[in-house]
């Protein structure tokens, strides 16, 4: 190829309508699933064994496009229970094999059909170990997931959308995937002969910060005996204190912490000076570490699946978690008064911490699990047994 030559097109076999496109120009062809058009984001895997419907819920992937290293994507169908948020917030997924037919009793639809309800595209037939190796050594790339491609003069195109990009850093999400408005939640967690329940006779009101809330956080809240008001991630420290709250939630949510905590930041500070107690997960522990004067980073591998051991350094005592996140309190910003609790045994990374003679708490794993153990679970009776020593 002589100068001012462009780089021939990629050549397209035969069997692929959809590629994978990295910033980087990498090209991975494979077969479209789901919904026509393109998705384009940050480019993550997930080790989680199962739960594919639940992860494509969660508010936590927006901007992402989810890597399943697991190749029995869709072995359980879809249905309308195992859902995180109303609207799916991640931009696309990647999988291995082909969208496996359905062999449950909760099946109501096919996987793809489920997919394309939701306008969500994606691409099957990838090296998924391969694209993982890659996203391990070189960090999290941009990418735009397009089916289908029908002429391969259009990947240089789509190599450029990817690089310009921005990226996750500096990207504050969570207002576009919290509540608009503030509400009340009542449903408690899902049984094999009742579906979910209601609670009805509830002992605590606790404020919920919607950064990115799961459903099943909330659920396990209204478990324990919380009736539950849910507010914006904008909210203001006089909008969750006018309900009188028992205790103070902060969810998990999407994006750069730094950035949401631009307007959560002062919100919390506030909270933190009325004495209530406050429980953080994920996100909600990243903005509290800022309140408290910490830290956070964006990681070289994020920390997404459900087989993370962590360590809770007062008991010795190793937890398997589930968790999604891209980044990270750094422990040694925190100030004095702040303890680290937890430790991730993958990466020694930061995974919790508590405020000395104040009953404020947050973990960065996510105990509720949905999908994954529920070995941290009882960290919502934790949060429930400070509010009872305030009455």
């Amino acid at each position: 190829m002589t100068d001012g030559e462009s780089a021939p097109a990629p050549v397209r076999p035969p069997d692929c309508n959809a590629a994978l496109v990295l910033g980087d120009g990498s090209v991975w062809w494979g077969k479209g699933i789901g919904a026509e058009g393109e998705a384009l984001g940050e480019v993550c895997f997930n080790t989680s064994m199962t739960g594919y419907q639940e992860i494509m819920t969660d508010p936590s992937y927006a901007g992402q496009i989810i890597a399943f290293t697991f190749p029995h994507i869709g072995n359980v169908g879809a249905n309308r229970e195992d859902i995180e948020t109303t609207n799916p917030a991640a931009r696309g997924l990647v999988l291995r094999a082909d969208i496996t037919s359905p062999a449950n009793w909760r099946a109501l639809q096919h996987f793809d059909t489920w997919l394309k309800s939701f306008g969500l595209t994606g691409i099957a037939g990838i090296d998924t170990r391969r694209l993982t190796r890659r996203i391990r050594d070189g960090g999290p790339p941009n990418g735009i997931v397009a089916y289908p491609v029908r002429d391969p003069s259009a990947i240089a195109g789509l190599a450029a959308k990817a690089r310009a990009w921005p990226g996750l850093e500096g990207m504050d999400l969570a207002k576009e995937v919290s509540c608009r408005q503030t509400y009340c939640w009542d449903e408690t967690v899902w049984s094999p002969q009742h579906g979910y329940g209601r609670q009805d006779h509830p002992r605590f009101h606790v404020v919920a910060v919607d950064y990115g809330a799961k459903r099943n956080i909330l659920r396990q809240l209204a478990a324990e005996g919380c009736r539950v008001t849910v507010v914006p991630a904008t909210a203001t420290s006089a909008d969750i204190l006018r309900h009188d709250p028992d205790g103070i939630f902060l969810s998990n949510g999407p994006g750069d912490p730094a950035a949401t905590g631009e307007y959560a930041v002062p919100a919390i500070r506030d909270l933190i000076a009325a004495g209530k107690p406050i429980f953080g997960i994920c996100l909600g522990h990243q903005l509290l570490a800022l309140a408290l004067g910490g830290k956070t980073r964006k990681m070289a591998i994020g920390h997404r699946g459900a087989n993370h051991p962590v360590k809770e350094l007062d008991t010795a005592k190793v937890e398997i978690t589930s968790q999604n996140h891209g980044f990270v309190v750094v422990p040694e910003s925190l100030p004095g008064d702040v303890v680290q609790t937890h430790v991730s045994l993958f990466d020694g990374s930061n995974e919790g911490l508590r405020v000395a003679g104040k009953p404020i708490f947050s973990v960065q794993h996510h105990p509720e699990a949905s999908p994954g153990p529920r070995d941290s679970n009882h960290l919502f009776k934790r949060f429930v047994a400070m509010m009872d020593a305030q009455r």
